[in-house]
């Protein structure tokens, strides 16, 4: 485990792009989604990326080969949304573990393949823990604000299971990422801290946020620093911002964060906003110039894509960070 805490110090590490964006451009149908394995399932699967692990397990091994042959030092996992409640909506709470253990095994195999071929350039595997569909500080019904959709204990349950799945299928590394409600975190934290203790191992973790709008907050209303001093009583590999925003207008909250914190910074921006047909039209030279930005005010220490990133702009990303040195930690008195 202590190689990417020694490779951190070293370079800034590439962290892949999006996952969705390029399953899109397979354009799968129902029956690609069911495979041979589910074509009876009772219930629609189409849309349910995860269990792409399953039922078109080569897509997904091209998706990361694709993204470290542009030069991506960690790839994600394909599980954003692998606990219970997430596959809740498709009817597939019992394969959650094998879910998260086919994603890992299969980002771990191509992630051993690039290293064999550059020893010098060692492959991280980071086990994706998406947010959820809940949350668990705010009501989803307007008429009665105590209500809530799910507890604490459901969702530290939840991530247990996916946590355990994820280090058995062998992931260097975990993220918590998109966090628009800091509890739902804390509870994948606790989790994680949890599996740590029982197994008596140590596995670095990256914790990144959302910042949904202009208002500079999370979606349970956290400032860039109350959301890091709520997560920053574990000791984390990295702590930043992904989703929502590009990386233009999410730079004022990395910035913010940068200054505040001694931990390192991550950051894995959209290729902008979406158009009106939802899709993204920044492209990767415009990324690019913008992420520059990002490196010439020593921000960050891990990059990557979220949303409309692809191959191409992890490309011009590395391209352009190989000639800076991480962001170095400021002295918080």
């Amino acid at each position: 485990m202590s190689t990417i805490q020694e490779a951190i110090k070293k370079n800034i590490l590439i962290l892949d792009g999006a996952m969705g964006t390029m399953l899109q451009r397979y354009n799968f149908s129902e029956e690609d989604f069911r495979g041979e394995r589910f074509k009876d399932f009772p219930h629609p699967l189409k849309g349910n990326n995860d269990l792409l692990s399953i039922t078109q397990p080569q897509a997904i091994r091209d998706v990361h080969a694709a993204y470290y042959e542009a030069g991506a030092d960690i790839v994600e996992t394909n599980t954003f949304s692998g606990t219970t409640i997430g596959m809740a909506d498709y009817f597939l709470e019992d394969l959650v573990y094998e879910l998260n253990y086919e994603s890992a095994k299969i980002a771990r195999e191509v992630a051993d393949e690039f290293t064999a071929k550059n020893p010098d350039k060692p492959r991280f595997v980071a086990g994706s823990i998406g947010p959820t569909n809940r949350t668990a500080s705010m009501s989803p019904d307007v008429n009665d604000p105590g209500y809530r959709a799910v507890t604490f204990d459901d969702l530290r349950i939840a991530y247990k299971e996916q946590v355990e799945a994820l280090m058995d299928g062998g992931c260097d590394l975990l993220l918590v990422e998109t966090i628009f409600d800091t509890l739902n975190a804390k509870a994948a934290l606790f989790a994680i801290e949890e599996v740590k203790d029982e197994r008596n191992i140590d596995i670095p973790i990256m914790v990144s946020g959302t910042i949904t709008d202009a208002s500079g907050r999370t979606l349970s209303g956290q400032t860039v620093e109350a959301f890091l001093i709520s997560v920053s009583h574990i000791p984390l590999l990295s702590v930043g911002f992904n989703c929502a925003l590009g990386a233009d207008l999410l730079k004022p909250y990395l910035k913010t964060l940068s200054q505040h914190t001694q931990f390192n910074v991550s950051a894995h921006p959209n290729a902008g906003l979406p158009n009106a047909f939802g899709e993204y039209d920044e492209t990767p030279e415009q990324t690019q110039a913008l992420i520059k930005e990002y490196l010439d005010d020593n921000l960050i220490n891990i990059i990557g894509g979220c949303c409309g990133t692809t191959p191409d702009h992890i490309r011009l990303i590395a391209e352009v960070a190989k000639g800076y040195k991480p962001r170095v930690a400021p002295v918080i008195a």
